[in-house]
């Protein structure tokens, strides 16, 4: 597999550092309120990698963290009158729900910031320890001129750093580019006893210290937006590499911006979602198959129009799935005729596409083109008279791409959805029987505005999902 490293500006053959083993650390949410389109692309493609990995036999270790401590949070516990824990648990909940509904996976850990403190004490300590940070007042900064590499993954030197940088001058600061790595208490804020006072740490050293404690000193992959390339990993190198001489991370995995309605997204223009708002108005997993039908490096447009075509698009799997659930009921148990033979071979052939792409930078919207085409291929060549062979197959091959791809995970709503409508159906059958025509005709239609079209065939009631 390649990946295109960050690090280095290029594609690189993914080499994990244990054999069968990927350790992946991806930057999680600050839960102070509903996550955003924004955040769940990252969320989405890096659950996708993990995915792929699993699908192709490997262990990974998956860690996504909370930052459940920061100013954004602490203005909001203020504003609502709560404490800061109790935001951070509500919304910790409230993530998950939304998580869910996109079909991302529980990480391996999910670590709070603040179950850490300890840990980033100890941290902040070694490097004062080395000189390469330094108190001012109970402020602790990382001085950026001990680590001469800093800038080596934004790509720029420490000069153009600082020529560019829109930041407020610190007087406290040795260079305008050093950064907090413990931030002493203001009246009111919750805060912690260190040896410099009490205070919280800053927000470049939780990554750091739960990657190490839970993936170890080097991990394989760092995943994030593309917005936190500088300063947050930037400084994430500086400090994780200057603490233990080693490197951080082996491989930096950024996805990129997403627009609206092809404006940069903003609370100011009206065009800002959260996956909660979007959730009124579409199944979630729409949203996942939509962030999925393009690079995950390229800037991606969203709008909801493209949410139709994507809702329309799942629909032809959910078809297809319904479909092949159905001929296993009808079809012949008999051996595979020769086309059927050949269709298995084409079955071949669409999973090395799939695969081609996914192991070319993780190009999911190829891989999808290829579930796509294996679609029309399966809907074109089976029907009730095939064997039931080659329609296992069919489906088997179906499922587990598309789970590969967090898709036709919904298993719980649509067996909920079976039942009410093959309820209807039998319904509606008895009322054919005793010649109630307009009992019938009724429920007909009640199956229509729920989106379902019936065709009566010799072999009995057949029903889809209507085409949008």
């Amino acid at each position: 597999m390649k990946l295109y490293n960050t690090l280095t500006r290029k594609k690189e053959e993914f080499i994990p550092l244990r054999e069968g083993e990927v350790r992946i650390y991806s930057c999680g949410p600050t839960v102070y309120d509903y996550f955003h389109i924004g955040n769940a692309r990252p969320f989405i493609i890096f659950d996708t990698l993990r995915r792929y990995f699993e699908y192709k036999g490997y262990k990974v270790k998956f860690v996504q963290n909370f930052t459940d401590i920061d100013d954004k949070m602490i203005r909001r516990a203020n504003e609502e009158g709560i404490s800061v824990p109790e935001l951070g648990d509500r919304f910790i909940e409230e993530y998950f729900k939304d998580a869910d509904g996109l079909g991302i996976k529980r990480a391996t850990h999910h670590p709070r910031a603040t179950q850490h403190i300890e840990d980033m004490v100890d941290f902040i300590e070694k490097l004062i320890y080395k000189g390469m940070a330094y108190n001012v007042d109970g402020n602790v900064y990382f001085d950026t001129s001990t680590f001469p590499e800093y800038g080596k993954l934004s790509g720029q030197s420490m000069e153009d750093l600082e020529a560019g940088a829109r930041i407020k001058v610190d007087g406290h600061k040795k260079n305008p580019m050093d950064f907090v790595l413990w931030k002493r208490q203001k009246p009111g804020e919750p805060a912690w006893d260190s040896p410099w006072g009490k205070g919280r740490p800053g927000w470049h050293i939780e990554c750091s210290v739960m990657s190490m404690k839970y993936l170890g000193e080097t991990i394989d992959i760092h995943s994030g937006g593309q917005d936190l390339i500088f300063p947050h990993h930037e400084n994430e190198i500086a400090q994780s590499e200057g603490a233990t001489g080693k490197p951080f991370a082996r491989y930096w995995v950024h996805n990129g911006y997403i627009n609206v309605d092809n404006r940069k997204m903003s609370k100011s223009l009206g065009n800002f979602f959260t996956i909660r708002d979007i959730s009124k108005e579409f199944d979630l997993e729409v949203v996942r198959l939509f962030m999925l039908s393009a690079h995950y490096r390229n800037p991606i447009n969203f709008s909801k129009e493209l949410l139709r075509q994507a809702e329309s698009a799942l629909e032809r799997l959910y078809n297809a799935k319904a479909n092949l659930e159905y001929l296993m009921d009808v079809a012949q148990d008999r051996e595979m005729a020769e086309e059927e033979r050949s269709l298995e071979s084409r079955l071949r052939e669409y999973r090395i596409q799939f695969e081609d792409a996914m192991e070319d930078d993780l190009n999911t919207a190829d891989a999808l083109a290829a579930i796509f085409d294996m679609v029309r291929d399966i809907n074109t060549s089976l029907s009730a008279k095939s064997s039931k062979i080659i329609i296992g197959e069919s489906y088997d091959e179906l499922m587990e791409l598309s789970e590969v791809m967090g898709l036709l995970q919904n298993k719980e709503q649509s067996k909920i959805e079976d039942r009410e409508i093959e309820a209807l159906i039998q319904k509606r059958q008895k009322a054919r029987e005793e010649k109630n025509w307009e009992l019938a005709d009724g429920i007909r239609d009640q199956l229509k505005d729920m989106g379902i079209i019936l065709e009566d065939t010799p072999s009995g009631v057949k029903w889809r999902y209507r085409k949008q």
